[in-house]
């Protein structure tokens, strides 16, 4: 695994966190690969205080849109240098394959580019007028965000909510997920490079890990906070939600999902075996859009779920670093435990 650093971003400093210690581990191997100290609501509180701060700062807030692309097409070119070190880390943190890792690492990247692009293109509007004077529609930034992500597909994810808000002249809280933090903490570095390459406040992102309980409730109560990305379980979502209805602020919310494949009797078999496999057995099913039901037309039904279930049988199992591993570990022992758990009890009922 390449070398990393247990520090964490602050408030743009890289320090150890004053919050309990979580050992992150290599769920192939059960391996300790990292101690890394979570944030304290204290923490969260500074580094707030600071985000709202830089935003307002002129070096930032002077930028027009296509002068701040600037800054998110360098972050994508350094992501991209990085892309092998990055899967390193995400596959040595998550268990997933190094072909899925890096290609992640690689749509980070991606997300950042497309976000420049658009700041290039981006149109503010002379609204039509209802007399004699001129209106029009000007964007304007929110402030802090606050971005919560799970543990599935970390370095994506956190492009995914960092890009646009950087894109809109914003600064982001990031929660990665107490279980895999080494990889959110390592774009922080690139992130935290760029900015001090263009001469831009680094306060603009702060890596915060940390329990959902503790640091995400903290940013998202936090009155500074304005937006709330977050993509996790659906139980959380439901009371993140509440919060935000209360400080009247917006909310994206990610949730879990249950979603079918449905195969119907004139489907390309071959395909839809493809389909049905990569669906459930990518990411080891750790997705919110995992097929995780099927749906089978009765006439093909016996056929296709035989051959589905040979298939299947032939998977190869092994640790994520290994070329010819096709499904990875679980993420860490207790969702092992948890997922096998909810295995035997549809076996005892049949």
């Amino acid at each position: 695994m390449p070398h990393h650093s247990t520090d964490i971003l602050i408030a743009g400093q890289w320090r150890r966190g004053a919050g309990e210690p979580v050992e992150t581990v290599d769920p192939a191997t059960g391996e300790v690969l990292a101690t890394v100290h979570s944030a304290s609501v204290d923490e969260v509180d500074e580094a707030a205080r600071a985000a709202a701060l830089a935003v307002t700062d002129p070096a930032w807030r002077d930028l027009l849109p296509h002068q701040r692309a600037r800054l998110l097409y360098r972050i994508a070119e350094l992501t991209e240098e990085a892309a092998g070190e990055l899967a390193a880390l995400q596959t040595a943190d998550t268990g997933k394959t190094l072909t899925e890792t890096k290609a992640l690492a690689l749509s980070a990247a991606g997300t950042f580019r497309y976000m420049a692009a658009a700041l290039e293109t981006a149109e503010e509007t002379l609204t039509p007028s209802r007399g004699p004077y001129v209106t029009m529609s000007v964007y304007e930034p929110i402030g802090v965000v606050g971005a919560i992500n799970p543990w599935n597909s970390p370095v994506a994810s956190d492009a995914q909510k960092i890009a646009p808000a950087l894109a809109g002249g914003n600064a982001v809280l990031l929660k990665p997920a107490a279980w895999t933090p080494l990889v959110s903490l390592a774009l922080g570095r690139l992130i935290h490079q760029a900015l001090g390459e263009l001469g831009l406040p680094t306060a603009l992102l702060s890596v915060l890990p940390g329990s959902g309980r503790v640091v995400g409730d903290a940013i998202v109560h936090h009155p500074l906070v304005t937006r709330i990305g977050f993509t996790g379980g659906t139980e959380t979502g439901r009371s993140i939600a509440a919060v935000a209805a209360s400080k009247l602020i917006p909310a994206s919310l990610e949730l879990g999902g249950k979603s079918p494949t449905i195969v119907r009797a004139d489907a390309d078999v071959e395909q839809a075996m493809a389909g049905v496999m990569f669906g459930i057995f990518s990411s080891s099913g750790q997705s919110c859009i995992a097929g995780s039901r099927l749906f089978v037309a009765r006439e093909i039904y016996d056929s296709f779920v035989g051959e589905l279930v040979e298939r299947v049988s032939k998977l190869r199992v092994g640790p994520g670093t290994d070329p010819g591993t096709q499904v990875g570990p679980l993420v860490h022992h207790r969702h092992r435990d948890s997922v096998a758990a909810y295995v035997d009890l549809a076996r005892s009922e049949g």
